[in-house]
């Protein structure tokens, strides 16, 4: 099986507007990295939007897809949050949401109608910003001795690898997320230097 080294997410928040009978479903698009930045967009988006009827959403993250959620928020089951899911999956996007505010019109749209509007408007919010490749990364621990601190971050910088915590002491311990393509190389190297002790996140 190919190892696959990159997943494709939006660039930017986007949004788009659909019209049908007197209603309007706003669009809006957004590359997240996890459920508490999921929630504070929505809440936004519930305050900007108070006086909308609905507020339906759709979401997938992480490079397997298998953490998703569809929400319905009072449409007909399945009318709302599963079209926009399904637009999403089109795209072939993760760690993204989508959100549909809907201002009824006054006009019962029916089923079919529902999901065609939400379709609509989620795939013109995702097709609003361009995609973009982004690399899949594995955390790693590093631990060193202070005096080999250096080494240890000349090696991150000469493979890419963020350091994302630190604790600087007589021993020192990094917390590092590297580009996947270049682990296996990254890890050669650490062997060779055999300074740097390194421990897989899972």
């Amino acid at each position: 099986m190919k190892e696959v080294y990159q997943y494709t997410t939006l660039a930017t928040p986007a949004q788009a507007e659909f019209k049908d009978k007197g209603s309007r479903f706003l669009g809006f698009a957004w590359p997240v990295q996890d459920e508490a930045e999921i929630r504070q967009h929505l809440q936004i988006l519930r305050e900007q939007h108070h006086k909308a009827r609905h507020c339906c959403y759709a979401w997938r993250l992480g490079v397997d897809g298998n953490r998703f959620r569809a929400n319905d928020d009072g449409e007909p089951a399945g009318s709302a949050g599963r079209p926009i899911l399904g637009q999403i999956d089109s795209a072939a996007v993760t760690d993204v949401l989508v959100a549909v505010v809907r201002y009824f019109g006054g006009t019962l749209l029916g089923v079919p109608g529902l999901i065609h509007a939400y379709k609509t408007v989620t795939a013109a919010a995702i097709d609003a910003t361009e995609k973009i490749q982004q690399d899949i990364c594995q955390q790693l621990q590093l631990h060193c001795e202070y005096a080999h601190l250096s080494e240890a971050l000349r090696w991150c910088k000469q493979h890419q690898a963020q350091v994302l915590k630190q604790d600087l002491q007589q021993n020192c311990s990094l917390q590092v997320c590297i580009p996947l393509r270049r682990l296996e190389n990254a890890l050669a190297v650490l062997r060779k230097l055999r300074i740097i002790d390194v421990k897989l996140d899972n």
